[in-house]
């Protein structure tokens, strides 16, 4: 009787859901004791944030999901014997979580029960419209049915529907995008040669053993964490092939290393793996069958750098790297890391990589604001994870002297220091950073600023350092430096000063050449000699061929915008060149937060340091770049659009999977287009208003357009940046548009900013009521989007004085309504004067406005951009 009812509700269900969404509640006695064990299990479970929920019957119920992904926001809804009913009557219990995301398998008992695959069918659209309407934010995946197969003669109910899945699944991909969800296919790779249930999985030919699931977890693990199909790597090698093999890592249990001088790499590697949970042992050989990982040192060919080319290859039964040096070998494994994302398979693929600049390098300052061992040590990990190889410590300023010295300890002294007074690195620090970095390949380059920024010097020795008696000390403190640290270069700094001795600089550079060390100034700056590495700072390149350069011009996170970083560092070519010559040995981001910080953190979260350093690794290892300086991606050029939007994939994933505790001010710009209209003279009136503010307003034809959710009209150190107008004006008003869409009326979040303020100028904070002093304002769908409560309203500029919340990026994002469909932004720029209130608030002519989320929950993201039209 119970099986009679049960069919004879499903056509009224049916009925009833192609007519209305709305709650179905089916008699208990419909469902077995177990069903209502898990049931109120459920419903008594705690409700946690952004979820992702594996519903169905027993193949669902048979995974350890939160285990299997390593994380508690994956949580088992599946119920042994249920079918598409028994979800429709418990799919209440999971809307009301409002999870992120739901992933429903349902079907293969329905089937097996005599119901038809059409009352089937509707009963899933059902789920999918339900969920529509009740959370737009949650994106449900609808996974094929999984093939079956007869041979292990169990299940014949079951394993009888072979075709009758097939058809199933063929429907529900069909009508995936009438219904709002993502199709799934996990038959296909689940079946053999004859399109049953590959026996590898499987134990019955209904269920899945360990294997299964783990293979499972492989095929969804881009779609539970939104990343592409395949590993996202950085920096792209220059030579990655793609194939149809999938090397099982789960079942890997050993390294195959031969030669002693590998042993460091393989237990690196270990370590690795021991990270994401599998057990690998260090043998000269595997046994034979055994899926194992190889380190070679082989002759291994590059057109440049051969030190640190490698080859990786990844088969069905074999992982190798192979390398000329350990170096190369340990750069490989950074691309094997990203490879093995998941922890059950790598795939299949063919690797030649090498790098097209040798020095590639990263700047911290810490005489400004006094860093953590630990702190740095994190960004170490990162340059390391990306294969930079250059860590440019800033140790001495004006405000402190942070390395210890013991024959003069005054230098570090606490009342010689203005900030963090107190806080230094001890030699022990010292010499423990530099191993730190040597263990991951990369040089610590040591800089001792002179004879500039050398206050704190002068108040704890009392001479300055151009002095007979502050030359001398400073030959005292090289001197330990030599004797007492293993780096291969000193940078001296000597910029910014007034040379006042003129053989002051020659003196120390020779002296610390007589001492083995190779030396690296800033240019421009004092008068370096022939053998001195120039590093480059401002506009003119390297332009004498008699010397060797670092390029750093442009490349100071601290004057970027979060969102204008990555796409002028993607965009760069560094040193004007496509790659190293003899001229240029490479590139150095820099990380000079001039102004004070409340908190060490504030660092990394005001500046885009993470983002940054990733758009840096990929050009400084690839080369390429082009010419000139810019802040957005050209909108006209459809091919570099393309290029950009396909590293920015990358970054995302990479932020995903390795960013999601750490600071990562980003969020994704390529698809974000604007169209422009002006420029409308306004005559110094900043609040003069125009027609695209008027309802009536048609705009059919922009004067420009733009790609990014940050869009820079004019730089402040235009022409040599270039922002969006070819030619801006004065006292103009330009107006900027777009459109993005959302799945419901609900409250949107949003990244708006106008001029970000550089943490190296001592910049004013808006005044109360305003987004800046240009008159700046943002429409949604007609309405004027307040500026925030800041917190300190036109607080004048001043060093000691941090930044609290006048940058988007680390202040709550924006809150408005938005409507379901399309909503309408305009940004309105007026602009008086180019010159700026002062040297120290130049005007950057610019607008952010990058929709987060909405209120489900920013991870789901469910409102997009107007994508540009290429």
């Amino acid at each position: 009787m119970r099986k009679l009812l049960f069919l004879f509700l499903l056509p009224f269900l049916c009925g009833a859901s192609r007519a209305q969404v709305k709650p179905v509640q089916l008699a208990d006695s419909l469902f077995s004791t177990y069903y209502h064990q898990r049931t109120t299990h459920f419903r008594n479970l705690p409700h946690t944030p952004g979820d992702i929920i594996f519903i169905g019957n027993s193949i669902s119920d048979g995974g350890e999901w939160s285990e299997l992904f390593a994380d508690l926001r994956v949580k088992n809804r599946g119920i042994s014997g249920d079918t598409s009913p028994g979800v429709v009557n418990r799919i209440g219990e999971v809307a009301a979580r409002k999870p992120a995301k739901v992933f429903l398998m349902i079907g293969t008992n329905d089937l097996a029960r005599g119901i038809s695959p059409d009352s089937l069918l509707q009963n899933i659209f059902w789920l999918s419209d339900y969920l529509k309407v009740k959370n737009p934010a949650t994106q449900l995946f609808v996974q094929s049915i999984l093939p079956v197969n007869d041979s292990f003669g169990k299940f014949s109910g079951h394993t009888r529907n072979g075709q009758v899945i097939r058809e199933v699944n063929a429907a529900l991909q069909t009508a995936a995008p009438k219904h709002g969800y993502t199709y799934l296919d996990l038959h296909t790779p689940f079946s053999d040669a004859s399109g049953k249930l590959n026996a590898r999985y499987t134990n019955d030919g209904l269920h899945l053993n360990g294997d299964g699931y783990t293979y499972w977890k492989h095929l969804v693990y881009d779609d539970v964490y939104d990343l592409q199909e395949k590993p996202s790597i950085i920096p792209e090698p220059q030579q990655l092939q793609w194939t149809e093999a999938a090397f099982p890592l789960y079942r890997s249990k050993t390294i195959v290393v031969q030669d002693p001088a590998l042993r460091k790499e393989a237990e690196r590697l270990r370590g690795m793996l021991t990270a994401k949970g599998l057990e690998v042992r260090i043998k000269d050989k595997a046994a034979p069958g055994e899926p194992h990982i190889v380190l070679t040192l082989e002759k291994t060919e590059a057109p440049r750098l051969q030190a640190e080319a490698y080859t990786l290859s990844v088969n069905s039964d074999k992982v190798q790297i192979k390398a000329n040096t350990a170096h190369g070998i340990f750069n490989g494994l950074q691309t094997l890391g990203q490879l093995m994302r998941d922890g059950t398979f790598i795939p299949g693929c063919a690797v030649r990589d090498w790098p097209a600049f040798g020095w590639r390098g990263y700047m911290v300052d810490v005489g400004r604001n006094y860093q953590s061992m630990e702190m740095l040590k994190e960004q170490i990990d990162v340059m390391a994870r990306y294969k930079l190889n250059i860590f440019h410590l800033h140790l001495t300023e004006d405000v402190a002297w942070r390395l210890e010295v013991p024959r003069y300890p005054q230098l570090t002294a606490p009342e010689h220091m203005t900030r963090n007074k107190g806080a230094y690195y001890t030699v022990a620090e010292m010499q423990e950073l530099i191993q730190y970095c040597k263990d991951r390949y990369i040089t610590l380059v040591p800089e001792i600023d002179m004879p500039g920024h050398s206050a704190a010097f002068t108040r704890a020795m009392g001479a300055g350092m151009q002095s007979e008696e502050g030359l001398a000390y400073l030959k005292n403190i090289l001197n330990d430096f030599c004797d007492t640290y293993d780096v291969p270069y000193v940078h001296i700094g000597g910029d910014e000063v007034k040379i006042k001795n003129e053989d002051f600089l020659p003196q120390v550079t020779a002296w610390l050449h007589g001492r083995g060390k190779k030396t690296i100034g800033w240019d421009p700056g004092g008068n370096l000699d022939k053998a001195t590495v120039r590093q480059l700072w401002m506009k003119d390149g390297a332009d004498n061929p008699d010397h060797t350069y670092i390029e750093s011009r442009h490349l100071y996170l601290n004057h970027m915008d979060p969102l204008e970083a990555v796409t002028t560092i993607f965009s760069r070519q560094y040193g004007d060149r496509e790659a190293a010559d003899s001229t240029v040995m490479g590139a150095t981001l820099c990380l000079w937060h001039d102004r004070n910080v409340l908190r060490q953190e504030d660092v990394l979260l005001m500046n885009p340091v993470y983002p940054g350093i990733l758009a840096f690794a990929e050009r400084s290892w690839q080369g390429g770049g082009y010419a000139g300086w810019i802040t957005n991606i050209p909108a006209d050029q459809p091919e570099r659009v393309q290029e950009f939007r396909e590293f920015e994939n990358r970054l995302l994933d990479q932020q995903q999977a390795y960013f999601q505790n750490m600071p990562f001010p980003y969020a994704a710009q390529a698809d974000r287009s604007w169209k422009l209209f002006g420029p409308y003279k306004n005559k110094g009136d900043l609040t003069a208003s125009f027609a695209p503010e008027r309802k009536s307003f048609k705009g059919k034809k922009p004067a420009a357009e733009a790609v990014g959710g940050t869009v820079v009209l004019r730089h402040f150190w235009h022409p040599l940046v270039a922002g969006v107008l070819e030619k801006p004006e004065e006292n103009t008003t330009w107006y900027a548009t777009s459109r993005f869409w959302s799945d419901a009326d609900t409250i949107g979040y949003f990244w708006v900013g106008f001029q970000n303020l550089s943490r190296s100028y001592n910049s004013d904070s808006p005044a109360a009521g305003t987004w800046d002093n240009r008159g700046s304002a943002v429409f949604l769908n007609g309405q004027l989007v307040s500026p925030p409560r800041w917190k300190r309203p036109g607080q004048k500029g001043n060093a000691e004085i941090p930044l609290l919340d006048e940058g988007y990026e680390f202040r709550a994002p924006v809150d408005a309504p938005v409507k379901k469909g399309w909503n309408t932004v305009l940004v309105k720029l007026p602009v008086g004067s180019f010159k700026g209130k002062d040297w120290q608030n130049p005007l950057k002519w610019m607008f952010t406005f990058v929709p987060l989320g909405s209120e489900a929950g920013a991870q789901n993201q469910p409102m997009e951009m107007e994508k540009p039209v290429n």
